[in-house]
């Protein structure tokens, strides 16, 4: 018999991340060197700044964007180059380009047509019943609903049904749950948390929403500037110590980050005035480097 894998060993790691380093074409490094390491059955919280790079990091652990070969692994694999962990629903990603993949009204894309709820729930195949059953129940969809009639939030439930109804092993989410009430986010994230202790399921969240999350998460990564700053098992980090609230810990990241950059931009603006000073005073000092010309050639231009 097999040995038993040791702890932190790569069997026992979902998601693997090695000095990983991005950048769009024609742009500067967006992410910068970054190393992760997510246990099978995690919960991870991704947390940043608007423009931090938790999207662009998602998206490349989803395998939509060509990094080498050893800088991330899903479950053994590389997802970029290894299609049949997407097409079997072994690494799912709901992300904000996710939820305007159905042709809802309302988003800007002509409607298709005018069908209900159940007609696309129950138009996937291949799916457990009493999973579907249960997603309908947990999520309080009205199957003869059609979709024109839905609000914003109810859309997004139908979408997230869709998305959820064949198991994964490996869930990446982008701020699904913002159009939802809190019951029905908190309800969601009790689900979530079922399937990672019962099937061993590893989830990664970005989202700014901490409702329902203080006793949810067990890792965090935090990016600033495309940098993994803060990363690993919520209870080794000593910023969310006993009695330490997830919101205060994350606001006071937030604010430290924020002060950062603003004498950073302050410093720059002060050095560019006075670079502009000096040159004014030098140009009010320094004789024009325009030679003196005799009358005799300046006749010829007359």
């Amino acid at each position: 018999m097999a040995d038993a894998a040791a702890p932190g060993s790569a069997e026992q790691q979902a998601v693997v991340l090695q000095d990983l380093q991005f950048n769009y074409p024609g742009c500067n490094a967006f992410l910068k060197g970054i190393d992760l390491q997510l246990p099978k059955g995690s919960r991870t919280l991704l947390i940043g700044a608007n423009g931090a790079g938790k999207t662009t990091m998602l998206q490349l652990i989803a395998g939509k964007y060509m990094v080498g070969r050893d800088k991330i692994r899903v479950l053994g694999q590389s997802p970029f180059y290894a299609m049949d962990l997407t097409c079997s629903g072994q690494l799912s990603y709901l992300g904000t380009s996710w939820r305007k993949d159905v042709a809802f009204a309302g988003y800007g894309v002509p409607l298709q047509g005018d069908i209900t709820a159940g007609k696309m729930i129950f138009g996937v195949e291949g799916v457990c019943p009493e999973r579907r059953r249960q997603l309908v129940q947990l999520l309080d969809i009205d199957l003869y609903q059609r979709l024109t009639t839905m609000s914003d939030g109810q859309r997004r439930r139908v979408q997230i049904a869709m998305g959820l109804l064949k198991p994964y092993d490996v869930l990446l989410m982008d701020e699904i749950t913002v159009d939802m009430d809190v019951l029905g986010r908190m309800d969601l994230l009790a689900f979530f948390k079922q399937e990672c202790e019962q099937r061993g399921a590893t989830i990664v969240y970005a989202t700014h929403i901490f409702d329902g999350l203080e006793g949810w998460i067990s890792h965090v990564a935090y990016l600033e500037d495309g940098r993994l700053v803060h990363g690993g098992p919520r209870s080794i980090l000593p910023e969310m110590g006993p009695g330490k609230k997830l919101l205060h810990v994350v606001e006071e990241w937030l604010r430290k980050e924020r002060d950062a950059r603003r004498a950073k931009t302050a410093a720059a603006a002060a050095a560019a005035a006075s670079c502009g000073a000096e040159q004014q005073m030098l140009a009010s000092v320094v004789p024009s480097r325009t030679p003196l010309m005799p009358n005799k050639h300046l006749a010829f231009f007359r």
